[in-house]
């Protein structure tokens, strides 16, 4: 690969300073380390100002290419005055010491790139003579938008601008004021070809909509409404022709896994089991009240809502509708409820918001659980027949719900699976995962307390903080039970329209933690709707570093150098458990490291190589309240790792705590373990970029894992002993494993921590399971595991999914 080079993605003029362009791209192999950019016009090198963007935001920005890239540019040039005269701008990329041209650009396209307005059309949506959509524009000053047909008459139209806070990293001159996110609403004649204006004062432009079916899903946010051949050029010259071949025969042949639409096919409840559970008779019959507030609603979409709810396969439901100013909603509810009586609604005065609307409806529920709903969703319709179910063989369950997927506004097409975890609770302080269908029991929802209105746009997450809070036997149904419609003025497709949703949010997540006495502040984190937590414990107890170790001087010394100059949490002592070195280098370091500092000890382990015992020998001779065993081929990234690990260990209900661990080449080594994996358990999402997100943000999330590994793993002393430390049978592998699970039945949680994040230049020290008795010997140690955790591994890991494969980690759907 030509390392050197770099691709523009997009350039334009500045908003604000005349004769300066901006333009944003990357350097081929994907990091701005050692490469550098200089900008020419006729020979004379201008004025070049750049900043970089990373992050998870940019990984998952250029998922679509080859590259693994993790930076992207932003560069600002200031063009000479002269620039309209004639000329050519030229930018070159160097990467030490060899240089090439990266982009060129005329006067003359410059001039026309002045006019230009800068548009991404996210959403296009049109049925029954109403169009919607959504998406971003730029230009010098305030923008005009205009939906108008093919002889330029305006439709008639409403628009809502809103500030964009994902544009700020390629828009570096936007401020809040400046509001380039847009939802335009219009009523259009049917079958019209339908274009958009963007005009300001100096810029115009005009682009016609796709022309898609009457009431299709919503476009791909990943597409241009104007998408075209040059796309495919454009790939071609970003990644070559190689990988754009390999791009279209994976689009062709379904490369990027099962299709969801396979899926379905393949799983989904068949006719003839619903007509079987229509003849299921329970021996428990609880009642389930459907909870709906309905506020302008199209009736169309409130009339499959019901229907829905009418071809429920259990029949002991009731529905409880409350209508806000919505008139046109009358008709269509009187008509179903002389369909069933088991319908109900009542009409409100006026629109108090979801909560206080929800709550009306709440006032007429009967039922033994409550069953939320949106008002133009649809509920599976073997929904309650599971629940059901699930209720009768475990009459103590308090609260219950679902996995669930989206369907497009037309129904034709289901995407975008959710397939959950069973309850977890730090996941659900990370992001809204449960959302639907959820169930509550009467008497849980009683000392939970309704809707709260503070919290509107969140309401949901908070309600079900409250009822969780509450509950004492919380059961998740693993099937898609819910179809969620997406509009495309949603939050997920706009998230910049509800920013108040997400402040809600972390507000709802804070106050959860102040009513159960936890000290934290609730922040925001890189993505909408997302939260991370920060502990502020007051107390600062002791963390003994556990690091055994047999020669390798010079990685011991990375991971205790790293240690000792970069963490932030002080109160620490490390203890290095010696085994059989044999390097005379290794002891003269320790030698020096003891002398020099008297947070270090080194103690010495006699006997062949058994972590599990050298563990347990270490930690008989620490002093520590909480332990942290690492392996002395890692290294601290970052100054909080310590203070991460400490936050959540210092939790009454947590036993473990796991970190984030990284190759050398910033692809994931373990984010937690998922049970079955390789038929026993084995590390979640390895091999992926630091930077992707994984399935529904789940690497970058806090959350509960089965295990963690012990490469970098915090625990309570108390517990430790609890459980009789490591399992000495369990020589090298599994012995993590083993652990957790002992934490797990001892009642506690192993939390993985993404904020803790860690190199782990992986079996240096040891060696790879490469002989023949080092297989001998890890097969034997499989057994010893299954010995133990059988049951629980051939249960499946309740914190994965049995929708999802074992076959690898990536969280797939399962074949």
């Amino acid at each position: 690969m030509n390392t050197h080079r770099f691709f523009v993605e997009k350039i334009r003029f500045h908003l604000k300073e005349k004769n300066k362009l901006v333009f944003v791209g990357w350097f081929f192999d994907g990091s701005t380390q050692n490469h550098n950019l200089e900008a020419f016009f006729g020979g004379e090198k201008l004025p070049l100002q750049l900043q970089v963007n990373r992050g998870a935001e940019i990984r998952q920005k250029y998922l679509g290419s080859i590259h693994e890239i993790i930076e992207e540019v932003v560069g600002i040039i200031t063009l000479p005055r002269s620039w309209r005269e004639g000329g050519r701008l030229c930018l070159f990329s160097s990467y030490k010491g060899k240089r090439g041209r990266a982009y060129t650009i005329s006067a003359g396209k410059m001039k026309r790139l002045e006019t230009e307005i800068s548009y991404y059309i996210e959403n296009y949506y049109r049925e029954n003579g109403m169009t919607k959509i959504s998406g971003w524009c730029m230009g010098e000053g305030e923008v005009t938008l205009a939906l108008v047909s093919e002889k330029g008459e305006q439709f008639p139209q409403r628009t809502t601008r809103y500030y964009r806070k994902d544009l700020r990293g390629i828009y570096p001159e936007c401020e809040e004021e400046i509001k380039p996110g847009f939802l335009l609403e219009g009523e259009t004649a049917e079958g019209d070809a339908l274009y958009l204006e963007m005009r300001s004062a100096k810029q115009a432009a005009k682009v016609r909509l796709r022309k898609w079916q009457e009431g299709t899903s919503p476009q791909n946010k990943l597409c241009f409404a104007t998408k075209t051949a040059e796309d495919a050029m454009r790939y071609f010259r970003r990644n070559g022709l190689s990988a754009t071949l390999f791009k279209v025969s994976g689009k062709l042949r379904n490369r990027e896994g099962i299709s969801y639409d396979w899926w379905r096919k393949k799983y989904a409840v068949t006719p003839e089991e619903l007509q079987e559970q229509r003849k299921q008779h329970f021996p428990i019959r609880p009642l389930f009240s459907i909870i709906v507030p309905a506020y302008k609603t199209n009736p169309i979409y409130l009339r499959k809502l019901l229907s829905s709810v009418l071809e429920q396969t259990y029949a002991g439901w009731e529905l409880c509708i409350a209508q806000a100013e919505s008139p046109e909603l009358i008709p269509v509810l009187e008509e179903y409820v002389k369909k069933d009586g088991r319908i109900r609604y009542c009409t409100l005065e006026r629109n108090e918001g979801i909560s206080a609307n929800t709550n009306a409806a709440l006032d007429m529920a009967r039922g033994d659980f409550i069953v939320l709903a949106d008002h133009d969703d649809i509920i599976a319709a073997n929904a309650l027949y599971e629940f059901a179910a699930a209720i009768n063989q475990d009459v103590t369950i308090d609260v219950l719900y679902s996995d669930e997927d989206k369907i497009s506004m037309d129904g034709r097409k289901y995407f975008e699976p959710h397939f959950k975890p069973d309850f977890n609770p730090d996941l659900l302080c990370s992001f809204n995962y449960i959302c639907h269908l959820f169930a509550v029991k009467r008497e849980v929802l009683l000392r939970a307390g309704q809707f709260d209105g503070q919290y509107d746009g969140a309401q949901d997450l908070d309600f079900i903080l409250r009822c969780t809070e509450q509950a004492k036997n919380i059961y998740h149904v693993p099937r898609i039970l819910y179809h969620w419609r997406c509009h495309p003025d949603s939050t997920a497709s706009n998230p910049e329209s509800k920013r108040y949703a997400f402040e809600a949010g972390r507000r709802a997540v804070q106050m959860h933690y102040e009513r159960l006495g936890i000290p934290a502040r609730v922040e925001h984190a890189q993505f909408y709707g997302m939260y991370r937590t920060r502990y502020l414990w007051k107390d600062t107890p002791l963390v003994s570093i556990i690091i055994p170790n047999k020669d390798h001087r010079a990685d011991l010394e990375t991971c205790i150098d790293s240690i000792l100059t970069k963490s932030e949490y002080r109160n620490f002592e490390i203890v290095v458990v010696e085994n059989n070195s044999v390097e005379p280098e290794t002891f003269a370091y320790y030698k020096r490291l003891t002398q020099e500092q008297e947070k270090v000890k080194v103690i010495y382990y006699e006997g062949g190589f058994n972590y599990s015992k050298i563990n347990n020998f270490g930690v008989a001779a620490a002093s520590g309240a909480y332990l942290l065993l690492l392996n002395n081929d890692t290294e601290m990234m970052t100054g909080d790792c310590i203070t991460e690990l400490l936050g959540y260990c210092m939790r009454e209900d947590v036993g473990v705590v796991g970190s984030k661990l990284l190759y050398e080449d910033d692809t994931i080594q373990h984010a937690g373990v998922v049970l079955g994996f390789g038929g026993t358990a084995g590390h979640a999402f390895i091999g992926k970029s630091r930077y992707d997100t994984g399935y529904f943000g789940r690497l970058i999330c806090a959350q509960d894992y089965s295990a963690v590994t012990a490469a970098c793993m915090m625990t309570k002393r108390s517990v430790f002993e609890q459980v009789g430390g490591f399992t000495e049978a369990l020589a090298v592998a599994f012995n993590d494993v083993d652990y957790c699970l002992k934490v797990r039945r001892a009642g506690k949680l192993v939390v993985y921590n993404p904020y803790a994040e860690l190199r782990h230049y992986e079996s240096k020290s040891r060696g790879y399971e490469d002989s023949p008795e080092k297989v001998e010997r890890f097969n034997g140690e499989v057994e010893v595991l299954l010995s133990y955790w059988r049951e629980w591994i051939e249960k499946g890991d309740p914190y994965y999914n049995p929708n999802l494969t074992l076959d690898n980690s990536d969280f797939s759907l399962r074949k």
